[in-house]
């Protein structure tokens, strides 16, 4: 598992004492605990680009410690680096409506807004929000059109994109979340890591070994 419970909350402390600190690059990354191959290489879906992946959900609460950070450090991606989010259900249904809810608010361009406000809902005023009544529910104090909602979380396109997650999970064999997926090549492991910023150090990292590798002439 990536995140166990105890490594996280350890990685959390460490971050709110260190936050000011800079990140610090690790002289050589470790397969096995700072990262491991994804075998076989999965293509992106961002041709001419070296995609990350987070898969998450709004059901898990280190996602949502994680999801600040993420966000000032998509600001600081160079222009050849994009960063998806991908909402996986591990074959649950609360997760399934959870990811569902995530794309329907996409599709409204209302993500953004209500991103951070949905953790926490979820994590820290304890909201179930695992049902489609319950999220409407939420959503009906949250100035949103209910009815494009409720269109758009029951379209076809959304549950298109919750399998095609789904599908991306099962191929980078995403056991626990939140995992960064680098390129289609490397997952970051969090064996080493003492703060959270440390997770995306290695991933800036195997950013640099996936565009070394990928800028390297073929082998005679």
């Amino acid at each position: 598992m990536l995140l166990n419970r105890r490594h996280f909350n350890h990685l959390l402390l460490s971050t709110v004492a260190l936050a000011a600190l800079p990140l610090q690059a690790r002289a050589e990354l470790i397969e096995g605990q700072d990262w491991r191959a994804i075998t076989p290489p999965q293509p992106s879906d961002v041709p001419g680009k070296i995609e990350v992946l987070e898969f998450f959900s709004y059901g898990c609460p280190h996602c949502g410690s994680l999801n600040p950070l993420l966000k000032q450090w998509q600001t600081t991606l160079p222009e050849d680096v994009v960063l998806r989010r991908v909402p996986i259900t591990f074959g649950r249904q609360a997760w399934a409506n959870l990811a569902r809810l995530f794309y329907a608010l996409e599709s409204l361009d209302e993500l953004e807004r209500l991103d951070q406000p949905l953790f926490t809902a979820l994590h820290e005023d304890r909201a179930k929000l695992f049902t489609e009544s319950a999220i409407v529910d939420w959503l009906d104090d949250q100035a949103i059109d209910l009815q494009r909602f409720k269109d758009a979380f029951n379209s076809f396109d959304v549950q298109t994109k919750v399998g095609r997650s789904d599908y991306l999970a099962e191929h980078y064999q995403i056991d626990a979340v939140p995992t960064l997926a680098i390129g289609g090549r490397y997952a970051v492991l969090n064996e080493n890591a003492q703060t959270l910023p440390d997770l995306i150090a290695i991933a800036d990292q195997l950013i640099e070994r996936v565009r070394r590798e990928t800028s390297a002439p073929p082998a005679a």
